[in-house]
């Protein structure tokens, strides 16, 4: 090749290299890059993880297949689990399903998910996100007194009657 090294480069970001433009192309004289939905899936899982607030994404069989999956040894996380995505050669429509902790607002849990997935799918694939959909399943509260929260074991609770 005869391109130099960082040709291409437009700046760095948080000591990463970024390479190619604003608008990077997917089609072009020399070829096509085509990127998988799972791919996509994987890239606005992982976004939707990073928002505090979400408990988890999937709605009751995405998250009864992924605990099943969690007790596999050896099994790795499915992170595009609970997210539905359609992609095209420009863009990309992406349909989320989380569960939420109890008292996030989520008016705005949903539009941090969306900001988050958005920035997250258009830097890393040059796709324009053209929708994020994001259905909220459940909410989680958290029991100081229920076993399994917090320090407590199943057999420390005291039993309702005596």
């Amino acid at each position: 090749m005869t391109s130099e090294p960082g040709a291409g480069v437009s700046g760095t970001e948080g000591g990463r290299i970024r390479f190619g433009g604003s608008t990077p192309e997917l089609i072009d004289s020399q070829g096509r890059t085509i990127i998988a939905d799972a791919v996509v899936a994987k890239i606005a899982g992982i976004a939707t993880r990073e928002i505090s607030g979400v408990y988890d994404v999937g709605g009751g069989t995405a998250r009864v297949v992924g605990a099943l999956r969690d007790r596999i040894p050896g099994a790795r996380v499915n992170h595009g689990q609970g997210v539905a995505v359609e992609v095209g050669e420009k863009q990309a429509a992406i349909d989320i399903g989380i569960v939420a902790e109890y008292g996030v607002a989520l008016h705005e849990l949903a539009a941090g998910i969306r900001r988050n997935v958005i920035a997250a799918v258009e830097n890393m694939t040059g796709l324009e996100v053209t929708e994020v959909n994001i259905t909220v399943f459940d909410v989680v509260l958290f029991d100081e007194n229920e076993p399994g929260a917090g320090d407590t074991k199943p057999g420390d609770t005291k039993p309702r009657v005596q």
